[in-house]
């Protein structure tokens, strides 16, 4: 599973070839969590709520290269990596 971008502790990752709706993985600790592309919720899995909120504002920032990277994914291709949270 690749990592596409890394900040603050947080990896956030894709599956290639992962099941639908288009979404990515989140890593904090011993935490992880999926979240959906589109609406940002959590699919499964928890994070601390400050480790989430930090994801789920990088994600909205990113929302069509996380678009474009899920396309790749789905291709078996590479993803790209996308910039961290400042």
């Amino acid at each position: 599973m690749p990592t596409i971008s890394t900040f603050y502790g947080i990896l956030i990752r894709m599956f290639f070839n992962d099941h639908p709706p288009p979404h990515f993985h989140a890593r904090y600790g011993e935490f992880e969590v999926t979240l959906d592309v589109g609406t940002l919720e959590v699919l499964e899995g928890q994070l601390p709520r400050r480790a989430l909120n930090l994801v789920q504002e990088w994600a909205m920032i990113h929302k069509e290269e996380l678009l474009e990277n899920w396309r790749l994914c789905r291709e078996k291709a590479l993803p790209s990596n996308i910039e961290p949270l400042p």
